[in-house]
């Protein structure tokens, strides 16, 4: 994969479900040695129109890991795609 490995968390401020599920994915990221970014759809109205109701949702890249409950088994899956870089 090129570029950063980074998580994007289409996420709501005052979304319960979105605190949740960004408490376990941080440091699931970090063992993974991944980057999470939070966008919160009300802030646009294209990410709103897209995502209004499937929110939380994780991305890797354009990929749809998951959305409302963090799923570790597939954000595992995806990142097992990228080994870790060795140290040269």
């Amino acid at each position: 994969m090129s570029g950063p490995r980074e998580f994007t968390v289409m996420s709501r401020q005052w979304c319960h479900l979105c605190h949740d599920l960004l408490a376990r994915l941080e440091p699931l990221a970090a063992e993974l040695g991944w980057s999470v970014r939070v966008l919160d759809v009300d802030a646009d109205p294209a990410l709103e129109a897209r995502w209004d109701e499937l929110v939380p949702v994780v991305l890797a890249g354009d990929v749809e890991l998951c959305h409302y409950h963090l799923d570790e088994a597939a954000v595992r899956a995806h990142c097992s795609a990228f080994p870790l870089e060795s140290a040269p």
